[in-house]
């Protein structure tokens, strides 16, 4: 059964979303063995967002139950939307599908744009009224650059699981297994995360 890494790569090149944290990576030669010094933030690479990025007393990442992180996920192809991505792009092509993976023109870009493809508070609207519980997008947030936080606010209020900052780039649109595992921050509002797919 093939596997699909669909994680971006975490290194001092990765693209940073404008006022976070930059990522450090130091290597230390200790008594003939390496050991690496990483600092990043929650959010950096390809990441989680758990409820509780927006809703200080919202779930954590640490409590996301990993039924929600792990089984059938669909993958939209929406490179053919420039921008914004309202509910009338998605209406009819969630077919039950509770986990949501959003393919758009920005999966393989290398650097930070500030009018990358996001969706609009109505597509958010339309996800929770289609009981979805997981989104993931291949752009750096669900949100517009000039986003005021509504998009997530709306989505993790439902406790809908956002993933960030994916690359699809070699993803047909379709069916599939999803395997998304965040580190185990107890108590935080994100974590870098590992997302994997394979054929269902």
């Amino acid at each position: 059964m093939p596997f699909y890494d669909i994680t971006r790569e975490l290194s001092v090149n990765t693209i940073i979303y404008p006022g976070d944290p930059e990522i450090e990576i130091k290597t230390l030669d200790c008594q003939g063995c390496r050991v690496s010094e990483v600092k990043f933030s929650t959010h950096s690479g390809t990441h989680i967002d758990a409820p509780s990025h927006y809703l200080k007393s919202a779930m954590t990442v640490d409590k996301i139950p990993p039924e929600v992180l792990t089984g059938a996920v669909r993958v939209l192809d929406l490179t053919s939307v420039e921008g914004s991505i309202g509910r009338y792009d998605l209406k009819g092509k969630i077919l039950g599908s509770k986990r949501i993976l959003l393919k758009t023109i920005f999966s393989g870009e290398k650097k930070f744009e500030e009018d990358y493809p996001h969706i609009t508070a109505e597509a958010a609207d339309y996800l929770k009224s289609q009981g979805v519980f997981l989104l993931g997008i291949d752009s750096p947030s669900v949100e517009s650059f000039s986003g005021d936080g509504s998009v997530h606010k709306i989505l993790l209020e439902n406790n809908i699981v956002i993933i960030e900052l994916l690359d699809l780039s070699v993803i047909s649109e379709g069916l599939y297994k999803l395997y998304a595992l965040p580190l185990r921050l107890k108590g935080l509002d994100g974590s870098p995360a590992r997302v994997i797919l394979s054929d269902l």
